[in-house]
């Protein structure tokens, strides 16, 4: 997998600490997988048993982190939104992206309608949306009624949608040509 992003034609359009973060990812994927293979161990004060840590997300989150970054870049390059919001602290993916925001906000601060003028239209910027909850939004926050826990193959799977989502964005969006 690491050799296929390489030969990607978004690769060299991301940072070097956003490739960090996608390969952080993939090889904390491979080493998750070793671990289910022999994972009764001790570590500090407690036994993990033969079934594996209830939830994997910790092995999307620098692929997440990732993806945020590679957004911000796509917004910039596209126009959507000004250096201020790329290197400031107050600008947030999520509100920029929900499809659901108030009017009034949405044509402020949002890019979800700009993604479908200009991009691969309501597909693409749905996607963008959906990896953002999935993948970010969903994972990050705790709540007592929802624990949002992942398996390791929902996490593979998540980091995956991120790659996807990347590539259909860079593609749509026409960017680094």
């Amino acid at each position: 997998m690491v050799e296929d992003l390489e030969k990607r034609g978004w690769w060299n359009y991301i940072h070097e600490d956003i490739k960090e973060l996608l390969l952080q990812s993939l090889l904390l994927v491979e080493t998750a997988e070793k671990w289910e293979v022999n994972f009764s161990e001790t570590f500090g004060r407690g036994t993990i048993h033969g079934e594996g840590f209830r939830d994997y997300s910790f092995i999307v989150f620098p692929a997440a982190k990732g993806y945020e970054g590679f957004l911000k870049k796509l917004f910039l390059d596209m126009g959507f939104i000004t250096e201020v919001d790329y290197f400031g602290k107050h600008f947030r993916i999520g509100k920029a992206l929900n499809p659901s925001l108030e009017k009034e906000l949405r044509e402020r601060e949002g890019v979800y309608d700009k993604i479908i003028s200009h991009c691969g239209g309501e597909e693409l910027a749905n996607k963008l949306w959906t990896c953002w909850k999935e993948c970010r939004n969903l994972l990050f926050h705790w709540f007592p009624n929802e624990k949002n826990a992942v398996t390791l193959d929902e996490a593979k799977g998540r980091v995956n949608l991120i790659i996807d989502t990347i590539e259909s964005a860079f593609g749509e969006c026409k960017v680094g040509k």
